[in-house]
């Protein structure tokens, strides 16, 4: 859907990831999406450098949001979110699940 608009599908899944979870960090991001890690950081590093998206180290992590300073983020989440709509079900069931409750206390990591 956005492919075209943004110039490639990688680009696509990091917004709608961004625009469901909020934040999220290259090989995380490689690891839904079953693509090597170059790509996503590549793509993250190209909407870092136009300003769509703003990273922050935590740790040994680089986390990366939507860039609040961004002049047109309003219009650019309302954008995503209207793509996401149109995203089939099955595919939303695979990449895009959002956890309902937490971790049982003791489980093991």
């Amino acid at each position: 859907m956005l492919e075209g608009l943004f110039g490639n599908i990688i680009i696509e899944k990091i917004l709608f990831f961004l625009s469901v979870y909020g934040e999220g960090y290259p090989l995380g991001i490689a690891r839904v999406f079953g693509v090597p890690v170059n790509r996503i950081q590549q793509q993250l590093k190209r909407l870092e450098n136009g300003g769509i998206v703003a990273s922050r180290l935590v740790g040994n992590v680089r986390l990366y949001t939507f860039n609040p300073r961004f002049p047109f983020l309003k219009e650019l989440k309302e954008l995503v979110a209207r793509a996401y709509e149109f995203v089939p079900k099955k595919e939303k069931e695979i990449y895009y699940r959002i956890r309902k409750r937490p971790r049982r206390p003791g489980k093991p990591l």
